[in-house]
């Protein structure tokens, strides 16, 4: 079984612990946040034994074989550089860093190390995107052309909340908007063109953000994501043949809809046990069994693309975060 530790206490490192419980390959055994109390309080609702007062507790922990990095964007880079260098492997949350800049050291190191790392891109091992995967790639839909999707919501305005700090990493490309951008990679790669907008809050961040990216052979994705703004949270995948429909919370689908030319819509129920995030630990545990130093599903150079794109819709929107170049 595969020894996990988890970096932070917060909703995110939660909810990886309540899917955890469901990977029959993985067992929870180390937390570590800045506070005793909240690794205690951590510790005693997830039946943890070992509880640390830091984050560095949990990377010296020699029975820990992998970190769950749950820590605020800015933090990424960081708690993931420490990790590796304590010779754990290590699934980090998203956005994988703050730019691309910081993504490129932390795959050298985790190459260098022969280390696995990988972005806990979740919505991709989730057994509903798997079968859409499938039928895609079969053909069913012919040559996919263009994508819809989006993912908003309406926050309450906070300016010190880390959706509202620039500090933090706040706004809704790099919180939710990589959902949507991610879609389009595992469809695509990269963009030969990118068109942005955005409406820049009061704190400086983009609280919604409206995207267009055009492919080499023409295929269009409109993107959307919102920190202020509720919006329907679908996805549609369209091809020559017909269009594949994924319905709110098209990012953790139970479920889709396939359409086919000329013939009635077929829908695929596909429910699954616990909150879905066991499924990207179940594919952490399935490479360090098998000696793998990445995942073929979320590749770290594709985890790089997404901050390469992601950092070109900022400079288009002028969103710079502190300690950044403009």
């Amino acid at each position: 079984m595969a020894r996990w530790g988890i970096l932070g206490t917060g909703n995110i490192a939660g909810q990886f612990a309540r899917g955890l419980a469901h990977a029959p390959d993985a067992q929870l055994i180390a937390v570590g946040s800045r506070s005793q109390a909240s690794a205690d309080r951590f510790g005693d609702e997830f039946n943890i034994r070992a509880r640390y007062a830091s984050y560095e507790g949990v990377a010296a922990d020699p029975a820990v074989e992998a970190v769950y990095i749950a820590t605020p964007h800015p933090l990424h880079y960081e708690n993931t550089l420490m990790c590796l260098n304590a010779g754990k492997a290590v699934l980090c949350e998203k956005p994988f860093a703050m730019n691309a800049g910081q993504a490129k050291d932390m795959i050298r190191v985790a190459r260098q190390k022969k280390l696995f790392l990988m972005e806990a891109m979740w919505t991709r091992f989730i057994p509903a995107m798997v079968k859409v995967k499938e039928l895609i790639a079969a053909g069913e839909i012919g040559e996919v052309r263009m994508l819809t999707a989006d993912f908003g919501f309406r926050a309450d305005f906070d300016p010190a909340h880390r959706l509202f700090d620039p500090a933090l990493g706040g706004g809704a490309l790099l919180d939710v908007g990589i959902y949507p951008v991610s879609l389009a990679s595992m469809l695509w790669g990269t963009p030969t063109s990118i068109t942005a907008q955005a409406h820049l809050g009061e704190t400086g961040v983009d609280e919604q953000i409206a995207l267009i990216f055009q492919y080499a052979d023409g295929q269009l994705a409109q993107l959307s994501a919102a920190t202020r703004t509720d919006t329907p949270q679908e996805a549609w995948i369209m091809g020559t043949e017909g269009a594949i429909h994924m319905t709110p919370q098209w990012w953790h689908p139970v479920g889709f809809t396939l359409t086919k030319r000329g013939q009635p819509p077929e829908r695929f129920e596909i429910p699954y046990p616990g909150n879905g995030y066991q499924y990207e630990a179940i594919e952490v545990g399935w490479a360090l069994r098998a000696g793998e130093l990445e995942s073929p599903v979320m590749p770290l150079d594709e985890s790089l693309e997404l901050m390469r794109i992601m950092d070109t819709v900022r400079a288009q929107i002028g969103l710079v975060y502190p300690g950044e170049s403009a």
